[in-house]
């Protein structure tokens, strides 16, 4: 039996969608955030070192990393979600599958860790200190990766009607977090084929059912 480690409003729950589209049974062992450090609780440490979400096992099997974990359940269990060899789809499917982690989630995370220091700075003093190096990092470094990253992925969906082309594949779901983070946020009103592409993975029947099987998620 799969068993899904799931960690609220993370990672995973792009892996439930997974395990739903290919209508495999599966466990949701859940795990909630620290409401003050917004971490991972230390139990998670019991599966795999690293303590993060997602992990998932799979027999004696565990797998970490939602890119591993796709691919994972995609070569076990779900090869009609990878295009063919050779493909210029498979070359899409490889390279955005790569691309959510590799390259648009860190500048991502990096903004968002950046914000917390600006709202938490104090005393009064510090706070605009902390908030004037804030914003030129992010004007001279952040915001154009950012902004840069968002239009090649929103040009790719205007010719595209998912990663890899016309047919739905790993890489989506790959793709949907930062996407579905980026719109909750209002960073894809600029981006109209970014809200097409999230509008259309949260019409999905399988991914309402991971949502109700996953719980409180803020970027549905």
């Amino acid at each position: 039996m799969i068993v899904v480690h799931h960690l609220n409003n993370s990672r995973s729950q792009r892996v439930l969608w997974l395990l739903e589209e290919l209508n495999l049974e599966y466990e949701i062992k859940h795990y909630q955030r620290d409401p003050q450090t917004n971490l991972a609780p230390n139990t998670l440490k019991l599966v795999h070192p690293l303590g993060k979400s997602p992990v998932i096992t799979d027999g004696d099997i565990t797998v970490a990393e939602s890119g591993a974990i796709i691919e994972y359940l995609i070569e076990t269990y779900g090869e009609q979600l990878k295009p063919a060899a050779n493909s210029e789809s498979r070359r899409q499917y490889t390279y955005w599958l790569h691309f959510a982690e590799g390259s648009l989630m860190p500048p991502m995370v990096a903004k968002l860790v950046l914000d917390k220091v600006r709202a938490k700075a104090s005393p009064f003093f510090i706070k605009i200190v902390a908030g004037k190096i804030v914003d030129k990092v992010m004007q001279s470094y952040y915001s154009p990766i950012i902004q840069n990253n968002m239009s090649f992925v929103n040009s790719h969906l205007e010719n595209n009607s998912w990663f890899a082309g016309e047919q739905l594949s790993g890489a989506d779901f790959q793709m949907s977090f930062p996407l579905e983070a980026s719109v909750a946020r209002g960073v894809g009103k600029d981006f109209p084929a970014i809200e097409r592409f999230v509008k259309q993975v949260h019409e999905r029947e399988a991914y309402k059912r991971a949502l109700s099987k996953g719980g409180d998620y803020d970027y549905a």
